[in-house]
């Protein structure tokens, strides 16, 4: 259990008792838990689409769930995404490591972020009621199987960061099972759209792995987050084209 709680630490603002796992070996250690963190993540959203879409028009209703989506947990994943797209800029690997290690947002990353929610809210209102809570259902789990994928195909870019880390202490099985529940996940949520929101989500965060290892020499704790980012979307985007089709 303590890999179950090293996990929600760190992908919440939940405030359980002991050490945050901030980039060490925790989240690492916890990754195989890091979908049913997820899970729990969805239905906290799904509740909150539901409370929002019968007060509020979709618009606002969608802008308000993306907000408490964003809150839960912290904005970790998108502080991971706005590093990434500012260390776009840099002149070679080293250049774009110590960009990305500036606390500071550049306008890549400030127009990045402003890009991507605007895109995630219009996803979620794209969805209809019925739709849209079990989209947000899956769609944490999904990402969230994605970090230990990433981590134990691509190295670390740096021996001693978080990418690191995490990689070092990921257990064996942790990969395959997290993939493994959140394939149910979106089948049993969604049925086969769910499987090809699941499939086409997972390759885009493979994707983004790839890519940023070459810029960076590897991975980073700031790729896993933006690959979670990544894969939310992708699955969102995927949910929001196949409503559109079916009107």
């Amino acid at each position: 259990m303590s890999g179950l709680l090293a996990a929600v630490r760190y992908l919440t603002i939940v405030p359980l008792p002991g050490p945050h796992a901030g980039g060490g070996a925790g989240p690492g250690r916890g990754a195989a838990w890091f979908p049913v963190v997820g899970l729990a993540l969805g239905a906290a959203l799904a509740l909150t689409a539901r409370l929002t879409g019968a007060l509020f028009s979709p618009l606002l209703a969608a802008l308000l769930t993306v907000t408490v989506w964003k809150l839960l947990t912290g904005g970790i994943h998108l502080d991971g995404l706005a590093d990434c797209f500012d260390g776009l800029v840099g002149r070679d690997a080293e250049h774009r490591l110590a960009i990305m290690r500036d606390s500071r947002i550049g306008a890549f990353g400030a127009i990045g972020l402003i890009l991507f929610l605007l895109l995630e809210i219009a996803a979620v209102a794209e969805l209809g009621p019925a739709l849209r809570w079990r989209a947000l259902l899956a769609a944490p789990v999904i990402g969230r199987a994605t970090p230990a994928l990433v981590a134990r195909l691509f190295p670390a870019a740096r021996a001693a960061g978080a990418g690191a880390a995490f990689r070092a202490a990921l257990p064996p099985g942790a990969p395959a099972l997290g993939l493994g529940l959140a394939l149910a996940a979106a089948a049993a949520t969604l049925g086969v759209v769910g499987i090809v929101a699941w499939a086409l989500a997972t390759l885009k965060a493979l994707a983004l792995g790839r890519f940023m290892a070459r810029r960076l020499g590897g991975i980073t704790g700031d790729v896993l987050g933006a690959g979670v980012e990544a894969a939310e979307l992708v699955a969102l985007l995927v949910l929001a084209a196949w409503a559109q089709l079916g009107r």
